[in-house]
């Protein structure tokens, strides 16, 4: 079965995390597992953009940006400029609500490029389901996806489907979700074209977030959808 992984990271990330991964380790999972593209995102936008110069076949760039810097318009301008294919936003990391002004200017870009926005969701106080729902109540002509649709937290997570049965422009990747039965769920009660596999590498591995989805109860064409078909119509993958 084709898949495309919605969301992982290139680089070094420290700290509590302390793991990393190079493009070609990732290249390397992604042949073990089959997955016929990833859409990365880095702290460094520019070792984004050389790995999807060198495999555009099998990378997509999304600008990881701070809205909190007076630079991060012309920085996801510079990107989206080059190919990039969405933008990321962290609040957790950068200490912004999802809901804030501040993220306004880089809504307005991504409307005007016509790319989707992808933030992290499941952490308090920063990056609740409930602001995030709020900022795509503010632009409806925006596709945005809660990453972790809730995370580890079970409130979350209901949150999550929740705010995205009421706003049709709210999508839910489920890496690092560990509740199978909710992507099922989300797939029936949220949209069958509104839910995305992802892995969140090289915080999880690709078996485990895999097997979340086949555990779930889904027949093999909803499979088909939340491993490969949603993602290549939310990222426009040709």
């Amino acid at each position: 079965m084709k898949k495309i992984d919605a969301h992982a990271h290139i680089g070094e990330i420290g700290g509590w995390a302390n793991v990393a991964a190079t493009p070609q380790q990732l290249l390397e999972l992604m042949d073990m597992y089959e997955i016929e593209k990833t859409v990365i995102c880095s702290q460094n936008n520019e070792a984004v953009y050389r790995a999807i110069s060198e495999w555009p076949d099998r990378f997509a760039g999304a600008v990881y940006v701070n809205p909190l810097k007076e630079n991060c318009t012309q920085l996801l301008m510079q990107y989206l400029e080059k190919g990039f294919q969405a933008v990321k936003l962290n609040p957790l990391r950068h200490a912004f609500v999802a809901d804030d002004v501040c993220v306004d200017p880089i809504m307005e870009m991504a409307e005007h490029y016509q790319v989707p926005v992808c933030i992290h969701c499941g952490h308090p106080p920063y990056s609740l389901p409930w602001s995030i729902a709020l900022l795509a109540e503010r632009f409806p002509n925006v596709k945005v996806m809660m990453i972790h649709m809730g995370h580890g937290h079970g409130v979350y997570i209901d949150a999550s489907l929740k705010m995205a049965r009421r706003y049709a422009n709210l999508y839910l990747e489920m890496s690092g979700m560990p509740m199978h039965t909710k992507i099922k769920e989300a797939y029936e009660s949220v949209g069958a074209d509104r839910i995305l596999f992802g892995t969140d590498g090289p915080f999880h591995h690709p078996s485990v977030e895999m097997q979340k989805v086949i555990v779930s109860g889904l027949d093999e064409e909803a499979l088909q959808k939340v491993f490969y078909d949603n993602a290549k119509a939310f990222f426009q993958i040709s």
